[in-house]
């Protein structure tokens, strides 16, 4: 049986995105990327959804921190999930202030404890959520500078 293929046995296979070796920014990892920031999204949204309500006055430092972080992670989470070149520079910008967020909030948190009656998602690093909240923005911004040349 003939090979009626016009690509060349030995060529590197085209991704997603068009260009060998580059894969798109919301394909494979990147879905689980999007995932964890949905479910962050929904997390750090209804907790402090419910602390607006019931415990501002309790914790108002705190409970803007994470008022503030859901809102983040709903961006990231957006700009992740679309496929252009603005979208994936937003998505850096998004990430690079959640990252500086949790290590200036984390900092913070640590200086000034009695400031952060009630934990935020960043508070102590986001040690409330195992740390994740330390750890997903580097892992975001290492994929979105892994998949960089495609945009996608």
């Amino acid at each position: 049986m003939q090979n009626h293929s016009t690509e060349h046995p030995s060529a590197p296979a085209a991704t997603t995105t068009g260009e060998p070796g580059v894969p798109a920014k919301n394909r494979g990892f990147g879905r689980l990327l999007i995932v964890i920031y949905w479910v962050f999204s929904l997390s750090a949204t209804a907790r402090a959804g419910y602390q607006l309500v019931r415990k501002f006055d309790e914790a108002p430092v705190s409970i803007a921190l994470s008022a503030l972080a859901a809102v983040i992670y709903i961006v990231a989470t957006v700009f992740l999930a679309k496929k252009d070149k603005t979208s994936w520079s937003i998505a850096v910008t998004t990430i690079s202030i959640e990252l500086a967020g949790v290590l200036l909030v984390g900092i913070y948190s640590l200086i000034r404890p009695q400031d952060f009656p009630l934990a935020s998602v960043w508070s102590h690093f986001g040690q409330g959520y195992g740390f994740v909240p330390l750890v997903l923005p580097i892992v975001g911004l290492w994929w979105l500078f892994h998949t960089r040349r495609s945009g996608k």
